[in-house]
């Protein structure tokens, strides 16, 4: 018996379903994205890069950065934050209403809650229980804000403010997500450090900038040359003591400058329908104030790194 029409078929059909699954299903899901405007503002998000910017991406291509810098901050969770922010007229109410809120808090200690606001009184990770935290409080005639916080160990490094989303890249071609992280993700990096000359210097000689540095040097990007009458204006400026050519000066090419350029445009912190973020009140987040009331939050404090 002629199997081969069988075969063929079962081929023609494994290759037509992985199409649609990989390349059909995607462009429905992804491929007719438009800006739209972050959470709570007309301001239209993303925009595009500036021309220098883009001309950054293909440099950042070419240059294989993608094979140690990913631009994906992960998430995990969220936390609702509720701070009070104003204590109101009438203390008795509010202290019952933190006493009802957190039993076993004695009347004391809730009237000391109520000094040095704003500050936070309850961490929760339902909807349901942070609304009705705020209904509680706001109908004993204080006023309290709800935030809300993105959780992860990205998050905590301080890699990003929020989850990366597909809206992120709309006007990147290609977009580089990176699948390794020899260095930090560099999806929030423009926020971080957005100084030029931190990330030309960085690019020369990284360990200018970040001791034990893996990262291999740019200096192919880059021009060495004796200083004459006066210093050219493109000039990098290392940190003290770190001059890698006494008696020289460091000038960038241009693809230097349009790479620190796609460095610094990388941002995604503006909040979003899908990627929701409200930070919590200045001074809610004061070292002393939680201790002092003796209630803590696990709202997560991130330590901003430097890119290796």
């Amino acid at each position: 018996m002629n199997y081969g029409p069988l075969i063929f078929l079962a081929a023609f059909f494994a290759l037509a379903g992985s199409w649609f699954g990989f390349v059909i299903t995607p462009q429905v899901q992804m491929g007719r994205q438009q800006p739209t405007n972050t959470l709570g503002s007309p301001v239209t998000y993303p925009v595009s890069r500036p021309g220098l910017a883009r001309q950054g991406l293909q440099v950042y291509r070419a240059n294989g950065c993608a094979d140690c810098h990913s631009q994906q901050v992960r998430q995990s969770g969220t936390l609702l934050v509720v701070a009070l922010t104003d204590r109101g007229t009438n203390q008795a109410a509010v202290v019952a209403a933190l006493q009802k809120l957190k039993p076993g808090l004695s009347g004391s200690d809730a009237a000391r809650m109520l000094q040095d606001l704003p500050k936070p009184i309850l961490s929760s990770t339902k909807r349901q229980e942070a609304d009705a935290a705020v209904k509680s409080l706001s109908t004993a005639g204080a006023k309290a804000a709800l935030s809300i916080v993105p959780q992860g160990p990205d998050l905590e490094r301080g890699w990003g403010k929020r989850r990366t989303v597909a809206g992120d890249f709309l006007y990147d071609n290609p977009v580089l997500l990176g699948s390794q992280r020899v260095g930090p993700d560099l999806a929030n990096v423009g926020v971080r450090l957005p100084d030029m000359n931190w990330e030309l210097c960085h690019l020369y000689w990284p360990r200018t900038e970040v001791k034990d540095s893996p990262m291999p040097a740019c200096r192919f990007l880059f021009e060495k040359r004796p200083i004459g009458s006066a210093h050219s204006p493109d000039a990098l400026v290392f940190p003290p003591g770190t001059d890698p050519a006494p008696g020289c000066e460091i000038v960038p090419l241009p693809e230097a400058q349009a790479l620190a350029a796609y460095l610094v445009s990388l941002r995604a912190d503006a909040p979003l329908f899908e990627a929701p973020l409200a930070p919590i009140p200045a001074a809610a987040v004061s070292t002393n104030t939680p201790a002092a009331s003796g209630i803590t939050t696990n709202a997560p404090t991130a330590n901003t790194p430097k890119p290796s």
